[in-house]
């Protein structure tokens, strides 16, 4: 009797196109950077005046295959400390969230700085969002499928999110939608995503 054999779905890393996903990552994020060069730059001001000097907020995440890098975005608020940074979940009812953090926040303009990130290779425009190194640990332990995330870089923007799965949502569902995108990647998926992500935005609630 012989053995029954499935074929099994090339990892979304080695197939062919994911050679064209990283190249269009960095022709669009380089000239997004430039297109919105001057909305980065009001965000910038907004930020000094709010909260001071340094206007970038730098924080650990953890990408693909397990491994940290330092993901940017523009400062809401300043932590009380490392600690708070690295495992407070939500901040999004902070007192300490001023009137220009919370519209950079509803508006997710303050996520525009990880176009840099995507230049440099840390994250993917599409992808499961990074998370910070104490909460994967804490997901990892608790739903088992929530590590297979990390087979492929992190996004600016993903499956789970542009299905509502953002802030506090339910963690298992985020990773059930991330897996889904990652076994069923296709360039085509990703241009879906990033058109849903658009509308989104521009949504009056800024969702």
């Amino acid at each position: 009797m012989g053995i029954p054999l499935h074929a099994a779905a090339r990892p979304a890393m080695r197939r062919h196109g994911w050679i064209v996903k990283r190249g269009f990552d960095i022709a669009a994020a380089g000239l997004g950077l430039l297109l919105i060069s001057p909305v980065l730059a009001l965000c910038a001001l907004a930020v000094r005046l709010e909260t001071g000097p340094g206007v970038l907020f730098r924080q650990q995440r953890t990408g693909v295959d397990g491994r940290v890098f330092t993901l940017l975005k523009f400062r809401t608020l300043r932590p009380s400390n490392e600690h708070e940074s690295a495992t407070r979940w939500n901040i999004a009812q902070d007192h300490r969230v001023g009137p220009a953090g919370r519209f950079l926040r509803k508006t997710s303009l303050d996520e525009l700085p990880q176009l840099w990130n995507v230049v440099r290779g840390d994250m993917s425009l599409v992808g499961p969002r990074p998370e910070r190194p104490y909460f994967v640990m804490r997901f990892s332990q608790a739903y088992p499928e929530y590590a297979d995330r990390h087979r492929v870089p992190a996004g600016l923007t993903g499956l789970a999110q542009v299905n509502g799965l953002r802030g506090d949502t339910s963690i298992e569902d985020r990773a059930r939608f991330d897996n889904r995108y990652i076994e069923g990647w296709t360039l085509w998926q990703d241009a879906k995503i990033l058109l849903r992500t658009a509308a989104l935005v521009v949504r009056p609630d800024g969702s």
